[in-house]
């Protein structure tokens, strides 16, 4: 069943007033979330003197949002299915302002480490409930490819904002600022929530929530996620980053286990059919653990090589976030017009020679401005390609299981970023042992080069799996798709 059939299709721009506020206030949760990311880790230092954290255990402050983000997000896409997504999407900011608060006010490394982990899992329940939103309320087609830009954009806007504004909180008003700033903003989208967007409907059927599947894959998840964030930091050889592989291994057994035996599973198997889920499933594992680990390297050559302050870091991060808002733009357009599969190849190769043209910036000895070209161009295709991906993710799956579905690809998207940032750190650091000062520097940068090279050959992996993904039939400039949803109304 195609649709729809009568009347026509509304054009990318026929969305109505409400739709237009709730959009609005979608993108905005996704620009907290984005600026959050950046907002902390450029204020870490300061967070580190002031808390007397050592220099090494200053990374557990973005750890620990990172590991509960991880291991909650298939749970949060569950929960927003079946609890209805407004209230999870409210549940969520209301956490994001809560833990804020608790952040700001923190006098010793254990209440912020606690505070961040809070927001990881507000963040967990906050990606995929808005997604779930976007995808249920926009029909598949060019509206839901014209919403997913603006979300996407107001995505990258965040990232240079929270660049920004953590360095200039920090830097005039002390670490706390960058805490306090989403108390205001996080609350003021939750009342607005509630009296824009539309209310979840009653539920028709009583549904089980699973819980054994639900505790089994997240804490499978959550230490999966623990032992390739700490690894790095702890040593592969380390007994509690080897138990939290062992007991994540055991648990995720479990929980396969437990799911082929639901009778209303935490996540259906029968969604892996769909191959253009499957496909943006692995494009954004694949997506965060290239694309998604230039920003940590990038700030670890500006600050640690070239000695710039958190200020001046922001401010470097401008050019990079502006092309990538420009690319989830540029995305949403092609998508439309020549097809998600067409679209993604488009963006890997766009992205694979700009990201090898940025490696030539990673030396101690060259400015900025070698950098700008390499992070324009990388910045295009990172772009376009985060657009399409969340376009294949919500393709042909029902409207009542687009939360676990985003859930699913999320899910993926966090431990993609995780194993990179293991893998791509180790490799890094290979020939800074015993370095001081300029031979240092040197050696980062170094470092730096040769895993900007690497992410750039990984990017090939997403172009060849993109070719996996089905030409939907009929699909032609500007029409719209088949729907394969219908099914299921939500």
């Amino acid at each position: 069943m195609t649709a729809p059939t009568a009347p026509p299709a509304p054009s990318p721009g026929a969305v109505k007033p409400r739709l237009r506020w709730t959009l609005g206030l979608l993108a905005l949760a996704q620009l907290i979330y984005a600026l959050d990311l950046n907002i902390v880790f450029v204020a870490l230092p300061r967070i580190g003197a002031d808390l007397g954290f050592p220099g090494q255990t200053q990374q557990l402050v973005v750890s620990a949002y990172v590991v509960f983000a991880g291991g909650f997000l298939l749970f949060g896409g569950r929960a927003a299915d079946l609890l209805g997504r407004r209230r999870i999407f409210v549940l969520a900011l209301v956490l994001y302002a809560v833990s804020s608060l608790a952040g700001g006010l923190a006098t010793g490394p254990a209440v912020i480490i606690a505070a961040r982990a809070v927001q990881g899992i507000g963040g967990a329940l906050l990606l995929p409930s808005t997604l779930a939103l976007l995808n249920g309320l926009f029909p598949e087609g060019p509206q839901r490819n014209r919403a997913l830009a603006v979300w996407g954009g107001a995505g990258a806007s965040g990232l240079t904002i929270g660049a920004l504004l953590g360095g200039l909180l920090t830097q005039h008003f002390g670490w706390p600022a960058v805490f306090f700033v989403n108390v205001p903003l996080a609350g003021l989208v939750a009342l607005a929530a509630l009296a824009v967007i539309p209310r979840d409907p009653a539920r028709r059927e009583r549904r089980r929530f699973d819980i054994p599947g639900a505790l089994s894959v997240t804490a499978g998840s959550t230490l999966l996620v623990f032992a390739l964030v700490e690894g790095p930091e702890l040593g592969w050889n380390s007994p509690l980053v080897i138990g939290a592989f062992v007991l994540a291994a055991a648990l995720l057994v479990i929980f396969t286990l437990v799911e082929a035996r639901s009778a209303d599973p935490l996540m259906p198997f029968r969604l892996f059919r769909n191959r253009s889920l499957t496909v943006g499933m692995l494009v954004t594992f694949v997506y965060m653990a290239t694309f998604g680990v230039l920003p940590y390297f990038l700030t670890v050559l500006l600050q640690s090589v070239h000695g710039y302050s958190a200020l001046q870091s922001g401010l470097a991060f401008l050019i990079p976030s502006l092309a990538i808002a420009a690319g989830t733009q540029g995305g949403e357009r092609l998508a439309t017009r020549i097809g998600t599969r067409a679209t993604l190849l488009i963006g890997f190769a766009v992205g694979v020679p700009g990201t090898a043209v940025l490696a030539l910036g990673f030396d101690a000895g060259a400015g900025y401005g070698l950098l700008v070209p390499g992070l324009i161009v990388s910045g295009l295709g990172q772009g376009i390609v985060w657009t399409a991906m969340w376009i294949a993710a919500a393709t042909g799956t029902a409207p009542h299981e687009q939360g676990v579905a985003n859930g699913i690809a999320s899910t993926t998207l966090n431990i993609g970023n995780a194993i990179g940032l293991a893998v791509f750190t180790v490799i890094a650091e290979f020939g800074t042992e015993d370095r001081t000062g300029q031979a240092l520097r040197a050696a980062t940068a170094d470092g730096g080069f040769l895993v900007v090279l690497l992410t750039a050959a990984a990017m090939i992996v997403g172009l060849l799996v993109t070719l996996t993904l089905p030409r939907l039939r009929g699909e032609a400039p500007g029409t719209v798709r088949r729907d394969t949803s219908r099914a299921a109304t939500g």
